[in-house]
């Protein structure tokens, strides 16, 4: 596949102190030859680039610019994460390097391998799969088993026992993106009073945990690397920064908040992913069904967690549209953001109805 070409690599949109990364890299990782830097423009928060001399290579990525929330893009917890389950999960990356040193690149940052022989599947079939039969079935079933495979990894066994705290775990999360949200909120008072009314109410009928895992915290299609012409097997999964230990049923709310569906519970993933419709993807049950077969699960409280997804979307949505009009992005998609926030909103509050007409 050409790199040249590759949608996933372009040109420096926010540009760092690159003669202060190449005395990094060169003292650091004994490099030589000259830095050469192009960014991946498709993530919407921290920032990552193809760092290369000659035909070495590797993937950096820091914070984006600006105000943060605290927890949030975490590079330590990522670094630590990857370091860790890449021992034992081939589809997390290897680490290279840390860097604390503010001094360098203006916050903490970290270097991975980069992995060359893989394609991100966003909202079309790519070229190196479209004459494969069953492509959308193929790429649903890899998905799902990928993350179950995840799911499956006892945190002990590689050292991120202490990664998290799961007793509690899922209030405190809705804690904190609680206080997210009044840091950021909009001013369209429907919005916010929905939002409000949310939270509250998942905060007041939290699910028991059926298991404790490692929890990913922002599982979906495009967070994942296929090997270029291989719809079979999740490759890579990125985005390790939120990583934490708690019920794994928050991943596969996730996973099902942003996976495409005709009903007005799509609505979000048409919204963000328009094309996504047409790849012949299967749908959400069998994504659960595939997803379920390694566990024994008690499904009937699956619309909370969809909710509570739903609802922390709207809060990370509205984060990258504050960020953007205080002048910390230049990135012209967060201020389309703020048209989906009300969108994700009325999807929590929707799957929060339905779940309480099937109950528990």
């Amino acid at each position: 596949m050409s790199r040249a070409a590759d949608p996933e690599i372009g040109e420096i949109r926010e540009e760092l102190d690159w003669t202060a990364l190449d005395t990094y890299l060169r003292d650091t990782l004994a490099v030589t030859g000259e830095l050469s830097v192009r960014q991946f423009p498709n993530g919407s928060a921290n920032l990552t680039y193809l760092i290369a001399y000659g035909a070495w290579r590797a993937v950096l990525r820091r914070p984006p610019f600006g105000r943060v929330a605290p927890g949030a893009h975490d590079m330590r917890r990522e670094y630590r994460v990857l370091s860790a389950l890449s021992q034992a999960f081939d589809r997390a990356a290897q680490t290279l390097a840390y860097c604390e040193d503010t001094a360098v690149l203006g916050a903490p940052f970290f270097v991975m391998e980069y992995r060359a022989d893989g394609e991100v599947v966003r909202d079309e079939v790519p070229v190196s799969m479209s004459d494969l039969p069953d492509v959308g079935p193929r790429l649903t079933k890899a998905f799902a088993t990928a993350v179950a495979e995840l799911h499956r990894i006892e945190p002990d066994a590689i050292g991120l026992g202490d990664l998290g705290r799961p007793d509690g775990f899922v209030l405190r999360q809705l804690e904190g993106w609680t206080r997210r949200w009044d840091a950021v909120r909009p001013g369209d008072p429907e919005t916010s009073s929905l939002m409000d009314e949310v939270g509250r109410a998942l905060a007041t009928d939290v699910p028991q945990p059926q298991r404790v895992s490692l929890v990913h915290n922002d599982l979906k299609l495009d967070n994942c690397q296929f090997r270029v012409g291989d719809p079979d097997r999740v490759r890579t999964i990125f985005d390790w920064d939120m990583t934490t230990i708690g019920d794994p049923l928050l991943d596969l709310g996730v996973m099902l908040n942003y996976w495409p569906d005709d009903g007005e519970l799509g609505e979000l993933a048409r919204m963000l992913w328009p094309g996504q419709q047409r790849m012949g993807l299967e749908s959400k049950a069998r994504l659960t069904s595939v997803y379920a077969e390694a566990f024994d699960l008690d499904l009937r409280r699956l619309p909370w967690y969809e909710a509570m997804a739903a609802w922390k979307t709207a809060i990370q949505l509205q984060q990258l549209t504050a960020r953007f009009e205080r002048g910390e992005s230049t990135d012209s998609r967060m201020a389309y953001y703020a048209t989906v926030v009300p969108v994700a909103a009325r999807m929590a509050a929707r799957l929060l109805d339905r779940q309480h007409v099937h109950g528990a």
